[in-house]
């Protein structure tokens, strides 16, 4: 897939141009700046431990940064100046880590002044990486505005809007690297039944994931005649599990949310509705916090699950872990883990949310409830890349669809991974019906217009205050 190759450029190119960086900044430390006896030749000096250490651990060290930086993350298309600072703060940072933690010590022995080091070591680090990068970036750019690189695009809609985009893509001088290879007609467009527009045929919403594989689509396009907001949710709700780049036009994404960012100022403006308000270095960052956060709190609370799981045995008959399908990014299902609250068979008339003073809770189920203590096996679903540990709460299918209904905005909520706590769940708490999760659904679209790192924070703060004072009923 030509997306891969291009991170594995970028990667292959990052590490090529680190490595030449540090090496030239050696020499420039050791031949220049401070000539050190016994490098007389450069047998001596590439003999070095140290340079020898650098080349191989310090290019590393800056390749994690990158991915952290998230320049990764989307490697076509990029924005010039986005490229230029994302090179800049994040060859800054690896510099600075670099220079505390292995070279603070050799300055107290070399007659150098440590922010001339410091400084050269950023501008050669810094140089070699950017022109590296800006040389794979135009090269790709260059090919994708001069129609030689494209990729694989259905438009979703069949009527008149649709054909208008394709002729405005078609015209264009300088290529958005969208390549049409079809339409979808979909049920709510009472459009003439044409067979193809421009020699692209159309297909049937019903034979979507099928078109997909044969077509090896990479970007979907909506573009659909009809103003009806619940349309619209409805066709967004069908793409969301393919797991691609879903593209609107500006004045269509204003009927989904007022916020609109744009990255790219050429040509007829696109939003990725599956690109959500952080950043791709707050998602990295978050992702890895995930990781490490919920890896060590399951080795915390594993001694403790014992306990739970003895408690819970002697309580009532049943298992330990109760397991739930629930529906979570792109509304993918995934198994919900949590330690059992409530009598088997709690639900063997059908899907039925908890009550005040429900019966089907056990007593020591109404105390773990208290303390969100049946919450914690979802650390696990956190760490396996399911969940976050904050998000909008998943919820079943089932309830999903009655959700949708009346509050079809529901379906942005599938941008992100669900979390074991909310914006929702601090300011609202359970739900115990339908009008309940529609009164908490506005906590968590406020929470999806001003995602962060330090929103997230809070989050879990006010999350720790609810646990400790057993507000979690």
């Amino acid at each position: 897939m030509r997306r891969t190759k291009q991170i594995i450029k970028y990667v292959v190119g990052d590490i090529f141009s680190a490595n030449i960086g540090w090496f030239l900044f050696n020499v420039f430390r050791y031949y220049v700046f401070s000539p050190v006896v016994g490098f007389s030749n450069i047998k001596s000096f590439l003999g070095y431990h140290r340079v020898i250490e650098g080349q191989i651990l310090f290019p590393l060290l800056f390749i994690f940064i990158f991915y952290l930086s998230g320049y990764y993350n989307r490697p076509f298309l990029k924005s010039r100046l986005g490229e230029f600072f994302t090179t800049l703060f994040s060859v800054a940072i690896g510099v600075l880590i670099i220079f505390f933690i292995a070279l603070i010590n050799d300055i107290q022995r070399l007659p150098v002044n440590s922010y001339e080091l410091l400084v050269g070591m950023f501008v050669f680090n810094f140089v070699c990486v950017y022109i590296c990068r800006a040389f794979i970036t135009q090269r790709a750019t260059r090919r994708i505005h001069g129609k030689r690189w494209g990729f694989n695009t259905l438009i979703i809609g069949s009527g008149k809007k649709a054909k208008a985009l394709w002729l405005d893509l078609m015209q264009m001088d300088r290529s958005l690297g969208f390549l049409v290879v079809g339409f979808v007609r979909i049920p709510e467009e009472k459009n003439e039944q044409y067979s193809s527009i421009g020699g692209c045929p159309i297909y049937n919403i019903e034979d979507l994931e099928k078109i997909i594989k044969e077509h090896n689509v990479e970007e979907l396009i909506i573009a659909l005649d009809s103003k009806n907001k619940r349309a619209l949710h409805k066709t967004v709700n069908r793409l969301y599990p393919y797991n691609l780049p879903i593209q609107l036009q500006v004045n269509e994404f204003e009927m989904l949310t007022t916020r609109v960012k744009l990255s790219n100022i050429y040509g007829k403006p696109f939003i990725d509705i599956c690109k959500c308000s952080l950043s791709e270095c707050e998602k990295n960052i978050k992702r890895l916090l995930d990781i490490l956060i919920s890896f060590i709190a399951l080795i915390i609370i594993s001694p403790f699950a014992l306990i739970i799981a003895l408690k819970i045995k002697l309580g009532s008959e049943g298992p330990v872990i109760y397991r739930q399908k629930r529906v979570g990014y792109r509304r993918k299902e995934f198994t919900l883990y949590k330690f059992r609250t409530m009598r088997v068979n709690a639900e063997q008339n059908g899907p039925a949310l908890s009550r005040e003073n429900d019966d089907r809770v056990t007593p020591f189920g109404h105390f773990m409830r208290k303390y969100r203590i049946d919450e914690l096996p979802q650390f696990w679903n956190v760490f396996i890349g399911d969940m976050s540990l904050v998000g909008p709460r998943p919820e079943r299918a089932y309830y999903i669809e009655q959700i949708i209904k009346r509050a079809p905005h529901y379906s942005l909520l599938h941008q992100i991974r669900p979390g074991i706590t909310s914006w929702g769940m601090v300011k609202f708490g359970y739900a115990r019906n339908i009008d309940e999760m529609i009164e908490r659904l506005k906590y968590e679209i406020l929470y999806l217009e001003n995602m962060s790192l330090i929103v997230d924070f809070k989050i879990i703060i006010y999350t720790i205050k609810t646990v400790v004072t057993g507000k979690g009923i």
